[in-house]
């Protein structure tokens, strides 16, 4: 049996069969201090509910899998100390432990599969790491998409990995990756990219629909829809490759690997934009949740 609990207002769309969209917790536990990280974190859920669909912001606390938090226990989880990081390999023994953890885009798309939530908002995935070719650092977000059935909207993946090889894994795993309103791929903080997209789609009812027939045909795993920044919040690609490359250089020096690279490039990277990055952060996930709440609308149709 799990131990999983769901808040009063999600509890209450599952009773009415009305959409949910799915967040993770990681955002609020290694994103941003306390109270930046709830703060945002109540403005992306309130994106949701404008937009017609009910949050579920998904974490574990105290061995129990919650499938929305309510506010006191998200201010709790803002505040909370050595929060583990939960992807695919830990979140059972987490659970079984009795701990608390924040959920990555792969234990966020379990849980949300074991709660009946189709669609999740994020910012970016994770993917094939710069030097990956030596350390085969992959990120377990791409294996899960190609297996559990949940479509992911993203900014794409996060610029500070190697976009190309990233795409390619997707590419072979089989998860359809679809940009939407443009032909290219954005790279997270940037709206756009020199890869080109292998799907295009332009409303969250086509998004939906090609969900809905991959279930339909049999065919495991979900979908990642790579939904641009705002123009007016990106930071141009040009901008952030030297600061990228100065963020990476300084990982490799002080000998940081596995899941302490993403924290340390993110954190270099928003000392070297002047808090640009953060900036750019909260408007891609609020951006992404937006249109979340349409295709979870959609497919609750």
């Amino acid at each position: 049996m799990i131990p999983m609990t769901y808040s009063a207002e999600v509890a209450q769309a599952r009773s009415a069969g009305t959409a949910i969209v799915a967040l993770e917790s990681t955002i609020i536990t290694h994103g941003m201090p306390f109270p930046q990280n709830v703060e945002t974190a109540r403005l992306v859920e309130d994106d949701i509910r404008e937009g017609g669909a009910t949050p579920a912001t998904i974490a574990v606390m105290n061995g129990q899998l919650h499938i929305g938090l309510e506010p006191a226990e998200l201010d709790a989880l803002g505040q909370a100390q050595d929060v583990a990081k939960l992807s695919r390999a830990d979140i059972a023994a987490c659970i079984a432990a009795g701990k608390t953890g924040a959920t990555t885009v792969a234990a966020t798309m379990i849980a949300a599969h074991l709660a009946d939530i189709h669609v999740f908002a994020t910012g970016g995935i994770g993917g094939v790491h710069q030097g990956a070719d030596q350390s085969f650092d992959i990120s377990a977000d791409l294996q899960e998409l190609a297996q559990t059935p949940v479509t992911v909207v993203a900014a794409g993946a996060k610029a500070i990995l190697d976009l190309p090889k990233t795409f390619e894994v997707l590419e072979t795993l089989g998860v359809p990756v679809i940009a939407v309103g443009q032909d290219v791929i954005p790279a997270f903080w940037s709206a756009t990219s020199d890869i080109t997209a292998p799907l295009r789609m332009d409303t969250a009812a086509q998004i939906a629909a090609a969900q809905q027939m991959r279930g339909a045909m049999g065919i495991k795993g979900g979908q990642l829809i790579t939904n641009p920044i705002p123009k007016e919040a990106e930071i141009p690609a040009a901008t952030l490759a030297p600061i990228i490359s100065q963020a990476l250089a300084e990982a490799d020096a002080q000998s940081i690997s596995a899941k302490a690279v993403t924290p340390f490039l993110l954190g270099r990277i928003f000392e070297l934009t002047d808090g640009q990055s953060l900036k750019a952060n909260i408007a891609l996930v609020r951006n992404n949740a937006r249109l979340a709440a349409q295709i979870a609308i959609a497919m609750a149709a």
